[in-house]
């Protein structure tokens, strides 16, 4: 015959498995946890990033937008709604990580996919599914990156922070209007 105290255990156990396997369905079920970074009702952007340490910090002029990206983990992406009518003449995204292994930017209906090689600050551009066909500066979804590093980035900024990735986004990609711009980086493969 067994205790009281190790039937409670046992229990406990019990409970304590099924609790696990709830969370791990309901995660499964519900997706990545997300976090909207445009909490002001009046920004023209809503952003929705899938880690919560992730930041995007908005800058709007005249018929611009730049989407300042702070990424600590190097691996994650986010969603870019726009609530307006129209996406502005020109979007800059500035990617603040170390390396750049991997971006990709989707309309929903076509992919861009970059990197920058660590030592020589190669950009590689092409076509989602199309990897064998790197793109030139004469096709429609060219894009430069700018690669910043040391004393052009802002004193005050983390030196672990201390670069960032420039880029336009080309007008390819926006001209049919998309609702939203999903943006998927990593800086280093782990």
């Amino acid at each position: 015959m067994k205790n009281a105290f190790e039937t409670n255990r046992v229990e406990a156990a019990t409970m304590l498995h099924r609790l696990v396997i709830l969370f791990v369905s309901l995660a499964l079920v519900s997706g990545p946890m997300n976090c909207a970074l445009a909490e002001d009702e009046d920004s023209p952007y809503s952003i929705t990033t899938l880690r919560a340490d992730d930041e995007v910090e908005v800058k709007i002029g005249k018929d611009k937008a730049r989407f300042d990206v702070q990424s600590p983990a190097g691996i994650s992406q986010a969603v870019i709604e726009r609530r307006g009518n129209r996406w502005p003449a020109i979007v800059v995204v500035r990617l603040h990580l170390q390396g750049l292994e991997s971006l990709r930017i989707s309309n929903g209906n076509e992919s861009l996919v970059a990197s920058v090689s660590s030592h020589d600050d190669k950009v590689c551009l092409r076509m989602d599914g199309q990897e064998n066909a790197p793109l030139d500066s004469r096709h429609s979804f060219w894009m430069k990156i700018r690669v910043v590093r040391g004393k052009e980035v802002p004193r005050n900024v983390d030196v672990a922070n201390r670069a960032y990735f420039e880029m336009k986004l080309p007008k390819a990609l926006l001209e049919n209007n998309p609702k939203s711009i999903k943006l998927k980086w990593i800086d280093f493969y782990r």
